[in-house]
C-alpha cells in the first residue's frame, strides 16, 4: 500500500535525524517513548534535553487513524468515514542564543468512505528556521537549501511555499509578527494525473533529507560562542512569542487535540523556558531589533 511507503520513510527520516543531532549535542541522547491512540494507532516520541547544544528538543513520528467525529466535520472541516495520517515532526531549542530553533514537519492524509476506499489525500510539510540574532549568511544557507530541493521538482514551489511559511508562520495579534524567518511551508496537496502520489512523497523525501544540511552546519557555526545572560534574556522573550503561536494559531495542534491526541507529543514543540514581559521591546538599532525587524517584514534570502 502506497501509505506504508510513507511510514517507512518518516522512520528512517526519524533515525537520520536524530543520529545527527546527537552527533553536533556530543553529550545529549534521545530517548524513546513509543505510545498507542486508544482510537487507533500510535507513535515514536523522541526527546532530548540538556545537553552541549540543545535545551530541549523532540523528532516525532505518529501513525494514527479512527473515524471521522463530529468535532472533526465541524473543526477540521473533514467529511468522511474514517480517515489516517502520518508524519513526522520535530523542534529542537537550543541552549545558545546565537543557535537558531528549528522546525520541521513533514505529513500524508487520508480519508476513507463507508467501503473503506480513499476519498481524498493531501501532503504537507515544511521546515522554517526561528533564529534569535540574525545572521545573514545563516538565513541564506538555509532557504537556498530548501530552494533546491524544491527546484529539482518544480522552480515555482519555493517561492510559492516561501510565501505560504511567511503567511502562516505569523502571530497576526502582535501586528502580523512572523516567529521567525520562514523557510517553506505546503498543505493540502492532492496528487493529480501529473503529478501522483508518488511524485509528493519523492519531494517529501527530497524536502526532508534537506533538514541536515538545512540546519546542522548553523548549530556547528555557532554553538561554541559565547553569549551574555541579556542575550539568553532575549531569547526567552522570542521563546514567548513562539509560544503564542503555538497555541493560538498552530493547525496542527488544533488538529491534535480535535483528534484526541497524545498531549505530552502535541505540547513537545513548546520551549523549555520563556519570558512574557510587559510591553518589551528591543532598543532601535540593536542586533535584538534587527531580528525583530526581519520578522515583521519578510526578507527574500535568496
Amino acid at each position: 500500500m502506497f501509505k506504508d511507503q510513507f511510514i517507512a520513510y518518516i522512520h528512517d527520516l526519524q533515525n537520520r535525524i536524530c543520529a545527527a543531532l546527537e552527533a553536533a549535542d556530543g553529550k545529549a541522547r534521545f530517548i524513546e517513548d513509543q505510545w498507542e491512540r486508544p482510537e487507533g494507532g500510535g507513535g515514536k516520541t523522541r526527546v532530548i534535553a540538556n545537553g552541549n547544544v540543545i535545551e530541549k528538543g523532540g523528532v516525532n513520528t505518529s501513525v494514527v487513524f479512527g473515524e471521522v467525529t463530529d468535532a472533526m466535520r465541524t473543526q477540521l472541516k473533514i467529511n468522511g468515514h474514517s480517515w489516517f495520517a502520518c508524519g513526522l515532526s520535530l523542534v529542537i531549542h537550543p541552549y545558545n542564543p546565537f543557535v537558531p530553533t528549528v522546525h520541521c514537519n513533514y505529513r500524508m492524509f487520508e480519508l476513507y468512505n463507508e467501503a473503506g476506499e480513499v476519498m481524498d489525500r493531501w501532503f504537507g510539510g515544511g521546515t522554517d528556521l526561528t533564529p534569535y540574532y540574525l545572521f545573514e549568511e545563516d538565513a541564506r544557507h538555509f532557504h537556498q537549501t530548501y530552494k533546491n530541493a524544491c527546484d529539482k521538482f518544480d522552480e515555482s514551489f519555493y517561492p510559492a511555499f516561501k510565501k505560504t511559511c511567511d503567511e502562516y508562520f505569523v502571530n497576526w495579534h502582535r501586528n502580523k509578527e512572523r516567529r521567525g524567518i520562514g523557510g517553506i511551508f505546503y498543505d493540502y496537496q492532492r496528487p493529480t494525473a501529473e503529478r501522483d502520489a508518488d511524485w509528493w512523497l519523492a519531494f517529501a523525501q527530497s524536502c526532508g533529507d534537506a533538514f541536515m544540511e538545512a540546519y546542522i552546519p548553523l548549530v556547528e557555526k555557532r554553538k561554541n560562542t559565547n553569549f551574555t545572560p541579556e542575550q539568553k534574556h532575549w531569547q526567552e522573550i522570542r521563546r514567548g512569542r513562539y509560544t503564542e503561536f503555538n497555541l493560538v494559531h498552530d493547525r496542527g495542534t488544533l488538529f491534535g487535540l480535535k483528534t484526541n491526541g497524545r498531549i505530552e507529543s502535541i505540547l513537545m514543540s513548546l520551549p523549555p523556558t520563556v519570558r512574557f514581559e510587559y510591553n518589551y521591546q528591543p532598543v532601535p538599532g540593536s542586533e535584538e531589533d534587527k531580528l525583530l525587524q526581519a520578522c515583521l517584514h519578510p526578507v527574500d534570502w535568496v
